[in-house]
């Protein structure tokens, strides 16, 4: 009778992981395709109808706004660029390991190794 529990039990841990939640990402929720199917119809002689269908995939809006504590993805920033001269823009200078880094109007203080945010200034970069 243990033995048939302890299976049962491992069974039930090693399936918990499959089931949690198929086909949901949480590390990139707003990387979510949509789809639009386009249906087309040609004529081609008269008894010939061709239907061409064109799938056309675009990502909605691919934006993030940050704040501190989250690991920065350049990929999800607008006008990315690295500040190089941060005094122009009245921020303080970066301490050592980090680097200022425009994301749309922001500047975010972002690790260089771990690309953690230590902090966010809105509109500063306007």
């Amino acid at each position: 009778m243990k033995k048939f529990i302890l299976a049962a039990v491992a069974a039930s841990l090693v399936a918990t992981p499959a089931l949690a939640a198929p086909g949901r990402d949480y590390g990139r929720p707003d990387r979510v395709a949509v789809k639009t199917v386009k249906h087309e119809s040609v004529r081609r002689g008269p008894q010939r109808t061709v239907v061409r269908k064109t799938v056309v995939r675009r990502s909605p809006n691919t934006y993030r706004s940050w704040s501190k504590g989250q690991r920065f993805d350049n990929r999800y920033a607008r006008n990315y660029r690295v500040v190089s001269q941060p005094r122009n823009y009245r921020l303080y200078d970066a301490p050592r390991g980090y680097h200022w880094v425009q994301s749309g109007n922001d500047a975010v203080l972002v690790g260089i190794a771990s690309g953690i945010i230590g902090a966010v200034i809105a509109g500063a970069l306007n």
